[in-house]
């Protein structure tokens, strides 16, 4: 899976990749993330990309030629995703992840400031997405909220892909809870039946639990 991320901060993408999961799925290949700046290619020497806003109003708008550019500047492969990363869009769920993993190449388009200049959506018509009902300074975190849901599903990522088949909404539930060591902490122990080593038991007290989370923590889930 290739991502090229258009951002104006490209640190802030490249950081992510640096840690845990994420730094082992690039360095085996599995993912590949490239990030364009539409700075570079502005047309004048102060490498300006916003402007303000036709109609008047606060704040400044993301000007149409860099971002187009910068856009048409990545090569695309024939299975290929662009997703503008907006309030606007489509919320970002467990269905959309898996409709996203099955694509080779995902481009992000990330705003900032009061947003894009319609002509963006107009030209490079985009698959919007959202990761919630709310603003965000620029369109980086759910960039990577995206990449990181995504990378998910590929196999390798997790080591074994059975790892995600149980994460809460894989099936519409929530996941069951989890124990460790020590048996017994602070007078809270570790349920019996995950203990007696009969895997029907436990996959039907899991189950259970997935369903008894569900109903009392999301219950809108269950509809």
């Amino acid at each position: 899976m290739r991502f090229d991320v258009l951002t104006l901060f490209p640190e802030m993408i490249e950081s992510h990749f640096a840690f845990s999961i994420m730094k082992r799925a690039v360095e085996s290949g599995i993912i590949k993330v490239n990030t364009i700046n539409p700075r570079d290619f502005t047309l004048d020497k102060h490498r300006k990309v916003d402007d303000t806003p036709y109609g008047g109003g606060a704040g400044m708008v993301l000007m149409p030629q860099p971002y187009v550019d910068a856009y048409e500047s990545i090569e695309k492969i024939e299975n290929s995703i662009t997703v503008m990363l907006s309030p606007q869009g489509e919320p970002l769920c467990e269905k959309v992840v898996k409709e996203l993993a099955d694509f080779e190449q995902i481009i992000c388009l990330c705003g900032h400031y009061e947003g894009f200049d319609e002509r963006i959506r107009e030209i490079i018509k985009p698959k919007e997405i959202s990761i919630g009902d709310f603003v965000l300074t620029g369109g980086e975190l759910p960039a990577l909220c995206l990449i990181d849901a995504v990378s998910r599903k590929l196999e390798g990522t997790l080591g074994k892909i059975e790892s995600a088949q149980d994460d809460s909404f894989s099936d519409g539930l929530l996941e069951y809870p989890q124990y460790t060591k020590p048996r017994e902490y602070r007078g809270f122990k570790v349920p019996e039946v995950l203990l007696n080593g009969n895997h029907k038991e436990i996959n039907e007290f899991r189950q259970q639990q997935r369903i008894l989370r569900t109903k009392l923590k999301r219950p809108d889930l269950l509809k």
